[in-house]
């Protein structure tokens, strides 16, 4: 059956998602017009493909146990030297992110992984491109503030061609949405 690498995440809502997406792509990021806003709670994972019911049972029940809060996005940081990534700051909802990536990555689950570096949730809008844009990128989105209540989170399936597509959605308190009412999203997850 073969493996698939997947991520969770949480969407930035509209209009928020697609202005920042369009400023990711302004500042010269190649990835950008196929990478929907989000915040990273699992980064690209392999799996196996048989795998997948017990990770969508894992996260429904994750999901049950989640309760909506309020996401506010504030300046922007980076983790330049260490990684060439800019982002908006999670600058409310940060503790719930980080609770909500512990349960979907735990030890007892189905994709149970250690992280590269320690989890910061946040918005990447640059990643991997030239300084002079990088350094573009933080002064123009330093004041970039967006508030929403998060209500849940989604599975993706990044295809052979290189696009994520959302699997499904899972809203706080166990609802599940059908695979088929799931939009697509395009592009790779950037890592936490």
């Amino acid at each position: 059956m073969g493996t698939v690498t997947i991520g969770v995440s949480i969407a930035v809502p509209e209009p928020h998602g697609s202005l920042l997406q369009e400023r990711r792509m302004a500042f010269g990021d190649p990835a950008a017009s196929g990478i929907p806003t989000h915040v990273t709670l699992l980064p690209p994972t392999v799996v196996d493909r048989a795998t997948l019911p017990a990770i969508e049972t894992h996260l429904v029940e994750v999901a049950a146990a989640g309760r909506p809060f309020p996401m506010r996005l504030n300046g922007t940081g980076t983790f330049r030297p260490l990684s060439p990534v800019v982002f908006v700051q999670v600058a409310e909802g940060a503790e719930a992110c980080t609770w909500l990536q512990k349960q979907v990555r735990d030890a007892s689950g189905p994709v149970a992984c250690e992280l590269q570096f320690p989890y910061h949730p946040h918005v990447t809008v640059a990643h991997g491109i030239d300084d002079e844009a990088m350094d573009r990128a933080f002064e123009e989105l330093a004041e970039y503030e967006a508030h929403w209540p998060c209500t849940g989170f989604a599975l993706y399936e990044q295809g052979p061609d290189g696009v994520w597509r959302r699997l499904r959605d899972y809203v706080f308190g166990g609802a599940v949405v059908p695979p088929q009412a799931a939009h697509v999203a395009r592009g790779p997850l950037p890592a936490c």
